[in-house]
């Protein structure tokens, strides 16, 4: 076999044209996008430590993505290649966070969609998805619910704090109480009236409390 048979092999005869100005506007587009979705992943993260790392590889995935789409949708034999070499590869990389898989998926996604063409349904969803998660992930951050911890001595300390917490907090809901010789320990959530947590402080110097404690918590209560 010559190079010139190679040359005119049916595999090679079996790619269609590509546009380079297309290619070109699709990778655009998919930069723009994941440069979008790299956005909303830094305004709407909420864990406990950021990574640049993850929130570049989504803008990376999304470019990545949009290649390999567009080589396979410019030849039927090279797309059944790619599904098989795919199939092989595996992630190591573990979730921290539920909503990493969303942000994932949505690069992916936009990656498919821009490869295939169809770049305004990519832009549109994109708009909308990102809208929707602004909305939702300001709305936790405004109802951030807290941890509080209080060690009392007596029955009559622990109405006393209880009542001071009912009138600094929007709301609260006992989640434990334990009862022993040196005095009683409770841990509530509390849903705050805004950023202060001065009552802490309060609650603290009232006689009768032994420790007042406030966390942060970033997980899911169902109330």
């Amino acid at each position: 076999m010559t190079f010139n048979d190679i040359f005119k092999s049916s595999f090679l005869e079996s790619v269609t044209e590509f546009s380079a100005v297309d290619t070109l506007i699709g990778m655009v587009f998919a930069l723009v996008t994941g440069l979008f979705i790299f956005m909303v992943y830094k305004k709407t993260f909420s864990g406990v430590m950021y990574s640049t790392g993850f929130a570049m590889t989504l803008v990376g995935l999304a470019l990545v993505t949009t290649l390999v789409i567009m080589a396979v949708t410019s030849n039927v034999v090279l797309s059944l290649g790619m599904v098989g070499a795919l199939s092989i590869v595996r992630f190591r990389a573990a979730i921290k966070e539920p909503m990493e898989i969303v942000y994932l998926f949505w690069a992916l996604a936009a990656g498919i969609v821009i490869g295939a063409g169809m770049i305004p349904l990519a832009v549109i969803g994109s708009v909308i998805i990102g809208g929707i998660l602004m909305v939702f992930a300001n709305r936790k951050i405004h109802e951030n619910p807290y941890i509080l911890i209080l060690n009392c001595r007596d029955e009559k300390a622990e109405e006393t704090a209880l009542g001071l917490v009912e009138k600094s907090a929007e709301r609260f809901c006992i989640k434990s109480k334990t009862v022993n010789q040196s005095g009683i320990e409770l841990t509530a959530e509390i849903r705050m009236k805004d950023t202060s947590t001065s009552f802490v402080n309060r609650l603290s110097n009232m006689e009768g409390i032994g420790n007042a404690t406030l966390v942060s918590y970033n997980g899911e209560y169902m109330s």
